[in-house]
């Protein structure tokens, strides 16, 4: 028993900088600055939210024609894929907590099957559009749309490709956490003393899939039976 707590305060003492008193005061330091971190996330996506709200207010049938031209079965398969890769993400945090090496490995690994399969989709769903020529540019064309009007479609594809580009952009970041995480874990550096890293790539990870679900409702079903 004496041995076992001697070699928890040993990795402890090891996971803790210096300029920190104890791990508690980091760890709360570390989770302020993350959701810090992402309060400015939020902003930065407000911005295109924002613009996207208005743009749609003002040409609402010409957006209506253009959402109803997504393919709903693509969007509402990512939804699940990265509602099931919040589950595993939350299960490697708990799993991190309690110190189960293994368990955080196989969990982050889960989590990073489902990011990957979540940006295959969207890859897919991208390939289709340039092919059906709803890519911005002079070879542009949605059908339902007026040529006056296809100025208006062009506008709510760029910002189509804007948000859910700057979303995969994010996913990609996470994709990268989340290997950094399970080299680390088969290294056995996280325990149920020292696992901040875990808990706070978790929580980009799981901001990342609410900006999702955002994104679904708004790009893929909102107003769809206004279509001409």
């Amino acid at each position: 028993m004496a041995s076992d707590a001697h070699v928890h305060a040993h990795e402890e003492s090891l996971a803790l900088r210096e300029q920190f008193d104890t791990a508690a005061q980091q760890k709360d330091a570390s989770t302020l600055g993350m959701w810090i971190f992402l309060i400015t996330e939020v902003m930065f996506f407000g911005g295109l939210f924002l613009a996207y709200t208005v743009y749609r207010h003002l040409y609402a049938e010409v957006f209506a024609v253009a959402s109803s031209s997504m393919n709903v079965y693509y969007g509402a398969a990512n939804t699940v894929v990265l509602l099931c890769s919040s589950l595993t993400m939350v299960l490697a945090v708990r799993a991190a907590q309690l110190g189960q090496k293994k368990a955080i490995v196989l969990f982050l690994i889960l989590t990073l099957i489902l990011g990957g399969v979540f940006l295959g989709v969207k890859a897919f769903e991208w390939k289709e559009k340039f092919d059906e020529h709803h890519i911005p540019g002079p070879t542009f064309h949605l059908d339902g749309v007026s040529s006056s009007e296809q100025g208006h479609a062009q506008l709510f594809f760029s910002l189509y490709f804007a948000m859910t580009g700057l979303h995969a952009l994010h996913m990609v970041i996470g994709a990268g956490l989340l290997l950094y995480l399970i080299l680390e874990a088969r290294k056995g550096i996280f325990t149920a003393e020292y696992n901040t890293p875990v808990d706070l790539i978790g929580l980009y990870w799981h901001f990342v899939d609410i900006i999702w679900i955002f994104l679904f409702p708004l790009l893929y079903l909102i107003d769809r039976h206004l279509k001409r």
